[in-house]
């Protein structure tokens, strides 16, 4: 079995891959044997060797989601990536960056601090379901466009509704408008296949820790080459160079690729994650997650009586729904009663003034599983629900 391959707790149901993840036994090994040879040698493999490390690193990332070794760095996490991003643009007081109602929060905060300091405008737009098209979603999120709009910043996959937004054809109407494209693309690489290259996006922000399988602490930023000036450093160092000096890559790359001392073991594990995930046939096994996925959506939303966000047939989810619930007294509470009896990891969500659990599908989870969900909220949902 596949969960025999994954180092999580066999005593708790993990239903809760989106929020960081999990990484196989073999992946985490290799993760190891980097930090060990880091260690044996640290001035020689820092100093002279990471530069072609992550190099070889990169270019395995950047035939996964088909862009440009050039293109595409390494970052701690896609928080991190959206700060670079944010603090990168020039906002005058009165621009707006429009978003939507979907996003999370650590992003939010990160804009709604700089548009403070700016005194542009952080806009969210409403995007409300139930969701039926990609045409819906597009022309709610554009009735927010107006002359201000330096910039559009939007989730792939959003984090509190795990709805898939229409990117490409977001990203193609901005292109023609002349507005900047961000998209937040956290929970996407590894859930759903990506060509970022042919993606119309200016900036894509992603983490390989989520359902790319890697050790925690492995994001990237591409940027496409025609915006890539645009970008600063956050953190100014050795890279800061290249504004003199010829750079050795690029000075997009040179800019962001060396912060300081940092262990970047999780950054060059990442060809190990995308080899396993070759090595089980992972299409397959999202496959297989979607379709568990599936019935699970179809049978809660039968026991609670609660249309779904989307149709249980549709492409707007994939391994990860938000499946509404009837509202709980507490939802914390109601969190800590599944985990402390009945030893199941899942999120609950607020979201619009409705209650929501947040049922992640990963190559680990069985019927098994899903199936001990239901009984514990068969059970707590009558105890607990108002009215």
């Amino acid at each position: 079995m596949l969960k025999d391959l994954f180092l999580l707790d066999p005593q708790i149901v993990f239903l809760n891959h989106g929020s960081f993840g999990a990484c196989p036994r073999p992946v985490f090994e290799s993760y190891q044997a980097w930090q060990r040879q880091l260690e044996l040698q640290p001035v020689q493999f820092l100093g002279t060797e990471l530069d072609g490390h992550l190099y070889q690193a990169r270019e395995k990332l950047g035939k996964y989601v088909n862009c440009s070794v050039s293109d595409i760095l390494y970052i701690p996490n896609a928080t991190h990536g959206v700060n670079i991003i944010a603090r990168s643009l020039k906002l005058d007081p009165g621009n707006e960056i429009l978003t939507t109602n979907h996003e999370y929060g650590a992003c939010n905060f990160t804009w709604e601090y700089l548009c403070n300091k700016t005194g542009s405008i952080y806009k969210r737009q409403p995007i409300t379901p139930p969701f039926v098209s990609q045409e819906q979603i597009l022309d709610q999120l554009w009735a927010g466009v107006t002359p201000k709009t330096k910039a559009i910043f939007i989730s792939h996959i959003t984090s509190p509704t795990s709805l898939t937004m229409p990117v490409q054809m977001i990203c193609q109407r901005a292109k023609q408008a002349d507005i900047l494209t961000i998209i937040d693309g956290a929970h996407a690489a590894g859930q759903i296949p990506l060509d970022l290259s042919n993606s119309q996006a200016d900036f894509y922000i992603g983490n390989c820790h989520k359902w790319m399988l890697s050790p925690k602490g492995a994001g990237f930023i591409y940027a496409n080459p025609k915006v890539q000036e645009i970008i600063e450093p956050l953190i100014v160092s050795w890279g800061y160079q290249s504004r003199t000096n010829p750079p050795r890559e690029s000075t997009y790359v040179d800019f962001l690729q060396w912060s300081g001392t940092r262990d970047p073991a999780a950054a060059l594990s990442v060809p190990a994650a995308i080899a396993f995930m070759e090595e089980y046939h992972w299409d397959e096994v999202r496959l297989s997650c979607h379709k568990l996925l599936r019935i699970t959506i179809d049978r809660i939303c039968n026991l609670t009586g609660i249309s779904p966000l989307y149709s249980i047939d549709s492409s707007f989810y994939h391994q990860m729904a938000t499946i509404p619930i009837p509202l709980v007294n507490n939802l914390q509470d109601f969190k800590y009663r599944l985990l402390s009896e009945y030893k199941i990891e899942i999120p609950l969500i607020e979201w619009e003034n409705r209650h929501f659990i947040r049922l992640s599908i990963q190559g680990y989870n069985t019927f098994a599983d899903v199936d001990h969900l239901f009984s514990a909220l068969n059970n707590l949902l009558p105890e607990m629900a108002i009215g």
